[in-house]
This record gives C-alpha cells, structure tokens and sequence, in this order.
C-alpha cells in the first residue's frame, strides 16, 4: 500500500520530498519487521508528536491572530 501524501499549506504534492525528509522516512519504515510491543510503542510515539504538533499548530494560530489583529487598528 503506497503512502498517501499529504497536502500541507498549499505545496504541490507532485514535487519530490528532499532526500532528508523525515516524514518520508517515516512513511517508508517497514512495519512488518515490527512486534505487536514495538508497533505499540510506535503509536504511543506517534500520538505524542501528533499532540505535539497540534499544541504548536495551535500556538502559531493564536500568535498569527494576535498580530492581525494588532496591525489591523
């Protein structure tokens, strides 16, 4: 199953990803190698960085409307 790219701010999902692209390689991991116990911890891993990137998601809309807002007066 090929993974499903995603379309974030805008970008062209049809250009390469850099060589060093860490979702990259991360989508490229072969998970049949892992245990039931690995593959566990890879989604406790992976739930901590989703919230992690949410909460800076987060922060970056709220700094974003705090500077709108200033410079719109």
């Amino acid at each position: 199953m090929a993974a499903r790219r995603v379309n974030v701010g805008g970008m062209d999902d049809d250009l390469p990803r850099p060589k060093d692209d860490v979702l990259a390689a991360l989508l490229a991991q072969d998970l049949d190698r892992l245990s039931v116990g690995e593959l566990d911890d890879r989604i406790v891993a992976l739930e901590a960085e989703v919230a992690r990137t949410r909460a800076k998601r987060d922060g970056a809309s709220k700094f974003r409307s705090a500077a709108d807002s200033l410079f719109r007066r």
